[in-house]
């Protein structure tokens, strides 16, 4: 039985700079189920947001978060993330981050929606690409043990402890049992609950749901980004920098539309606002082909080339537009997950010897919506953090003794899905499932609409007993590992389901046409879902306010 002081679910930014902050006397382990560097961190693109100019301060970038969350993010944590920003940037670049530059060789920043200065470094627009790079690099300097492709089914808890892990070898289909007296979940966002998505097909929410199965809260999963430029039926993302390079919104009238919703901000008022206002003009019959407009001609061909490359080659691949030439079709498309697993500024989860950091958790950094670049900090900052927390409490204590019984369950489990003679296939419920987010949950909600999709939702649910298995092979059955994802993406489409129903409100990202008001007095609280035989079982807790009160949000 393998055995690690610390082991890490998950090789993105957040499980890498986890490994890396550790102490090397220290045994740690590293496991995901792709390799490190085809995480999903390689996907973003349009930069980080850190406080390093003279002129601009980390009080700044708190107000903007702040701001951009709806009053829904916890102060403490967003505190920590500002004030930490510059120390990291300057501790990636020491690295050997190649960060782009401006004229006089410092490390140049563009705007981002949402921010009251242009505070967001940048890799061209291939930030996420460059800093995975750059940290794996990290990651064979430490010496970390990595588990390269190994899907991770549940985790092991003793006495209300956190003590390991079970995890699928797809190299020989074997199941092992993973000691650890620490273990830091850092596995990403759910994006592929929704059929059509930025996110890679690896994001299925895994982590979630085993701290979810585990008996732990995931809070405000009702908060889910639309992110308002992505390309249409693939969901491929159009980076924030292109509109904060200077790129315009048109509808099919001509008109620069963003002038009527945020007059101030225009294309870069924040993320749930500019998404809302180009489904408006789609719903209203300003689009075209279910589409707008991304311009980015007026910026001429250098500028492209040299800020938006990436841009330039998927949209010339995929839409069949040079953006040089011709404006980008584009529209709001599933993006990031606010929501996740309930975890302290120190990255403690309510469970003894259980971390989170990144998308998979929930500090509360972003609230009800995220500013764009924030993300990729969060994983800096916070996977800092858990890697250093969990050493110190790995030193602190003595391996825990366990059973077997969860290694048990899980073949038992797998072994059941195996030996079903005939059913339904995995890939048409997943599909059928991410139909029902797309359809009921997505920009504008109604009751009306997300009790229905609730019991569209219940009906798929009593069907997953019934997935039927055509490969039957050990080594790499892919086909295994979707119905066991299929698992985590119902979990977490019934948990988003069941807090968007509850939320009488609109605030960020969640909003309802019902209650198209942010609603303060009922409704500045966390959502907390908690499993149970019902389905979720919901409980609220208090949003931490320490500098900023409340006000309107107005871009």
């Amino acid at each position: 039985m393998q055995s690690h002081d610390v082991l890490i679910v998950g090789a993105g930014l957040a499980g890498m700079r986890a490994a890396v902050a550790i102490p090397s006397h220290l045994n740690v382990g590293i496991i995901s189920k792709v390799h490190p560097v085809r995480s999903h961190s390689v996907a973003a693109e349009g930069g980080i947001n850190a406080a390093v100019k003279p002129e601009d301060s980390w009080e700044s970038h708190m107000y903007d978060t702040v701001k951009g969350s709806d009053w829904l993010g916890d102060q403490d944590g967003i505190e920590i993330l500002c004030r930490f920003a510059p120390d990291d940037i300057m501790e990636l670049e020491r690295m050997g981050a190649l960060f782009s530059r401006d004229p006089d060789g410092q490390i140049s920043q563009r705007n981002f929606g949402g921010l009251g200065f242009p505070r967001t470094c940048y890799v061209a627009d291939r930030t996420g690409h460059a800093l995975v790079h750059l940290l794996y690099e990290q990651l064979m300097k430490r010496a970390a043990h990595v588990y390269e492709e190994w899907y991770v089914t549940s985790l092991v808890v003793e006495d209300g402890h956190c003590c390991g892990v079970i995890a699928l070898n797809l190299f020989t289909g074997e199941l092992s049992v993973i000691r650890a007296k620490a273990v830091i979940l850092a596995t990403g966002g759910y994006g592929r609950v929704y059929l059509i998505s930025t996110n890679g097909l690896i994001n299925t929410g895994d982590g979630m749901s085993m701290a979810y199965r585990a008996g732990l809260p995931l809070q405000d999963m009702e908060f889910v980004q639309f992110h308002p430029t992505t390309l249409k039926d693939s969901g491929i993302l159009i980076t924030e920098g292109a509109r904060g390079e200077g790129g315009y919104l048109f509808n099919s009238r001509g008109e620069r539309f963003m002038e009527k919703y945020a007059p101030n901000a225009m294309e870069l008022a924040c993320r749930d606002v500019v998404s809302r206002a180009e489904y408006q003009e789609i719903m209203e019959g300003r689009d075209v082909d279910g589409c707008v407009m991304l311009d980015l001609r007026h910026l001429g061909k250098a500028k492209i080339m040299e800020r938006l490359p990436q841009i330039w080659e998927l949209s010339l691949t995929y839409a069949g537009v040079d953006p040089v030439e011709a404006p980008i079709p584009i529209r709001p498309g599933v993006h990031y997950s606010m929501g996740g697993i309930r975890t302290n500024t120190r990255c403690e989860t309510p469970m003894p010897g259980l971390y989170a950091a990144g998308e998979c958790a929930c500090i509360s950094i972003h609230g009800a919506n995220r500013l764009g670049g924030n993300a990729l900090m969060e994983t800096i900052v916070f996977g800092h953090r858990a890697g250093r927390y969990a050493a110190e409490y790995a030193e602190s204590i003595k391996q825990i003794d366990f059973s077997d019984r969860v290694l048990e369950q899980d073949r038992e489990r797998i072994a059941s899905l195996m030996s079903r003679k005939n059913g339904e296939r995995v890939v048409a419920l997943r599909k059928e499932v991410g139909v029902i987010m797309m359809e009921h949950f997505g920009i504008l909600r109604s009751r009306e609409r997300m009790e229905e999709g609730k019991q569209r939702l219940k009906e798929v649910r009593s069907r997953l007993g019934n997935i039927y298995l055509q490969d039957r092979g050990k080594v790499f059955n892919l086909e295994l590992i979707e119905a066991l994802q299929l698992d985590s993406i119902m979990d977490l489409a019934e948990v988003i389901a069941a807090g968007a129903c509850s939320r009488e409100e609109s605030r960020g990202a969640h909003s309802r046409t019902d209650f198209p008001d942010r609603n303060d007095q009922d409704w500045m609280k966390h959502t907390l879902a908690y499993q149970s035989d019902q389905g979720p079982r919901l409980d609220y807790t208090d949003v931490n306010i320490t500098r900023i009160p409340p006000t309107e949000r107005s871009y």
